[in-house]
């Protein structure tokens, strides 16, 4: 839409809103919500949208809502965690309304690009919305263990609107599986539950929300109750602080080290994916980020270091710096709930780094110093931790989102400066309830036989409640008191963690050379730059498509069963798609030169005519591809003769249907039924949101794919 006709279109929207609030026989009182949906694409670096770009989208709309007296925001149907942080920042940075989010959750309990509840709950709470729910997808009982762990971790209301089942045909006629009866039962249950806003969405007519409403109207609400949960997370993982201590990995950072300099210099984001790579690879929870370093331009390089990371590793991220303007532009771009390195009890650091996390969101360090330095006592360094909790709550931020950490002094110093801070910890844990971290290696500074050290002030720290510890995974003594501690303290369940540990141990104490990365795992790990570099250093010594072959597919093979599995998701999938990408960019160069082609045969995709969505099609289509054949994509909105020309021009032994729209999948059964009869050498493979099975059957499809691997599969079956 232009300009004038979004505002028109949302103008007369409000108007007939407010037409029906007024006609309304209910005495209750009414709202009027602004509806904002995805955008049906998906954001950098998995698809093609910016991150800015979209939340500049998301605003336009929610600028004329607001404009026109909408009394509410309401944020569905969005599958992507991404996505929802820039419908949410957008909401924020536009009006002051209410916020109500409500995500698509899949079979998996999780959304399409892998966040699961908990996720979610921890960034939208730390955002500041006013309501966390789930809508569409599924039906009531499908989605009830969603609502479960969305009761769990949530302390505002919680919101469900699911689908009245699944789609089904019969004779020609869409309907859903689940009664207005049914769905309202299942609806009072959870209610009864603990859910405060209720509704529907695909299948449903007002027939089922009346049944909902005779059915609970009468229901007492079960208070909201306040959950005390500390967390981090990245787009898909949370991680909780307080029972078992977290490892932060401190090596992506320039302090004493001389190649980590180079790598900042030379904006050599390559040598920072492999360090945290490396470290994940030890094990560690969460990962320090810091690139600062005199002479760069530290807000670009940290933006740039958290996006290209959060490629490649699925952890979430600290982000480590001094500067507000660059953690403000790092935390808008996090995709999670960063843990925000740090705060103190300067009246400066407080009134620039609290509004902050305010907005986006975060898990914040605090160090217990302030204009006056760092207190020798422990009393000392309590009341810096008291003064910046109330400063804290004063921009409503709870203690539970502050980790305290009180300063680890080297003891070649001052002999009694680790027993000072050791009694901080535990005081701050059993007085303040707050978490604690340490960068634990300060306290052997100056010392011999540092690690020695190290270890042992690690083992009494974890003894005195340390939450977590900034520390080198590279370490072995620093595991080994890890993972001992663990097993001691009955935090280990059947000690499986330290006998992993102690079986898949090496030797040496150094980070695996980045010249033992493989084409293979440089493509299992998404590291697009190392792929194609690996690649071409390969072409000296082997046949292109023997690289192909034995290199690139196997590795895909091994993401694509991880993905298949549910032991990865789309992201991971995705940049491993990217990284494979770049190997073959760098095959097909220097095949050209010899007339030769990597193609193993045609397929046709598209999404059918009347649906404009096309993320689940463009996922299809990248993975196809990288799997060597020439795809032929005509794109969204296709009427059924369109397709049947591109699959007789090209005679396609395959076509790739998409639909996410109940409305749109009769297109499908027309384009099916056209295809079978025009061109009865081609498969039809089906997919989307909106599908099953049974209906794919229905219509006469030969294939239906719950997600872009199985296409992929079906693809090799019916090409090779």
């Amino acid at each position: 839409f232009s300009r004038e006709e979004l505002d028109e279109i949302i103008r007369h929207a409000v108007e007939n809103a407010a037409k029906a609030k007024e006609l309304s026989s209910g005495t209750q009182e009414k709202f009027i919500a602004l509806d904002v949906g995805p955008t049906g694409k998906l954001l950098k670096p998995l698809g093609d949208l910016d991150f800015d770009k979209a939340v500049e989208i998301f605003s336009e709309t929610i600028k004329i809502g607001a404009k026109y007296g909408v009394d509410l925001i309401t944020i569905e149907t969005m599958n992507d965690s991404y996505e929802t942080k820039a419908a949410v920042l957008a909401a924020k940075e536009s009006c002051d309304l209410p916020i109500l989010v409500t995500n698509a959750y899949g079979e998996n309990g999780r959304l399409m690009t892998g966040a699961d509840p908990a996720v979610m709950v921890a960034m939208l709470e730390g955002m500041g919305v006013d309501a966390i729910g789930a809508n569409c997808s599924l039906g009531p009982k499908q989605l009830s263990g969603v609502m479960d762990e969305l009761l769990k971790y949530s302390s505002v209301p919680v919101v469900f609107k699911p689908n009245a089942g699944l789609p089904k045909s019969e004779n020609g006629v869409t309907f859903y599986d689940v009664s207005a009866d049914e769905f309202a039962e299942d609806i009072k249950k959870s209610v009864e539950n603990g859910v405060r806003i209720v509704g529907g969405c695909c299948g449903t007519t007002p027939e089922y929300i009346k049944k909902v409403h005779e059915l609970t109207g009468d229901l007492k609400p079960k208070p909201i109750e306040k959950k005390n949960y500390s967390v981090v997370t990245s787009y898909n993982k949370a991680v909780f602080f307080g029972k078992k201590p977290v490892l932060i990995g401190e090596r992506i950072n320039p302090t004493g080290k001389k190649r980590f300099k180079q790598a900042l210099a030379e904006k050599d984001i390559g040598y920072i994916l492999q360090e945290a790579v490396n470290q994940q690879a030890k094990g560690v929870h969460v990962l320090d980020v810091n690139v600062g370093l005199p002479g760069i331009d530290e807000k670009a390089m940290l933006t740039d270091s958290v996006c290209e990371l959060q490629c490649v590793t699925d952890l979430p991220l600290q982000l480590d710096s001094s500067d507000p303007g660059a953690m403000e532009s790092a935390l808008r771009r996090y995709n999670g709930k960063a843990m925000v390195n740090s705060v103190n009890g300067k009246e400066e650091s407080m009134r620039a780094v609290f509004p902050l996390v305010k907005k986006y969101g975060g898990f914040t360090v605090a160090l217990t110093l302030d204009e006056s330095g760092i207190p020798s006592t422990v009393e000392g360094r309590m009341e810096i931790a008291k003064k910046i909790l109330a400063t804290a709550a004063e921009y409503g931020i709870d203690k539970k989102d502050i980790i305290f950490d009180p300063l680890a002094m080297t003891v070649s110093a001052d002999k009694m400066s680790a027993v000072t801070t050791l009694e901080t910890v535990k005081r701050i844990t059993e007085e303040l309830g707050c978490n604690t971290s340490l960068g634990v290696s300060n306290v052997s500074f100056g010392l011999p036989s540092r690690e020695l050290v190290n270890a042992s002030f690690f083992t009494v720290a974890m003894e005195n409640g340390l939450s977590a510890a900034i520390m080198n995974p590279y370490s072995e003594r620093m595991l080994e008191a890890y993972y001992s501690f663990n097993v001691i303290k009955g935090l280990d369940d059947n000690c499986m963690d330290f006998i992993n540990f102690t079986a898949n141990r090496e030797t040496v104490t150094t980070a695996k050379p980045e010249t033992d990365l493989t084409l293979k795992s440089a493509i299992e790990k998404g590291l697009k730059e190392k792929a194609a570099e690996i690649t071409a250093a390969m072409l000296s010594d082997n046949a292109p498509l023997d690289i192909v072959n034995l290199h690139v597919i196997p590795a895909l093979d091994e993401v694509g069963k991880g993905f298949e599995t549910k032991k990865l998701f789309l992201p991971q999938l995705l940049m491993s798609a990217e990284a494979a990408k770049a190997a073959f960019e760098v095959i097909k160069s220097h095949m050209a030169t010899d007339g030769e082609s990597v193609k193993k045969g045609s397929v046709v995709i598209a999404t059918v005519y009347g649906d404009i969505h096309d993320i689940g099609k463009n996922i299809v289509k990248l993975l196809l591809e990288n799997y060597g054949y020439n795809v032929i994509d005509l794109g969204k909105n296709v009427p059924p003769e369109d397709v049947l020309e591109a699959v007789v021009r090209e005679h396609a032994p395959l076509a790739g249907l998409s639909a996410l729209m109940t409305t749109t999948v009769p297109a499908m059964e027309a384009t099916v039924k056209l295809l079978n009869e025009k061109a009865p050498w081609c498969k039809t493979v089906v997919g989307g949101a909106v599908l099953t099975q049974e209906y794919a059957d229905k219509i006469g499809a030969d294939k239906y794919s719950a997600d872009a691997m199985e296409t992929v599969r079906y693809a090799e079956e019916v090409i090779g």
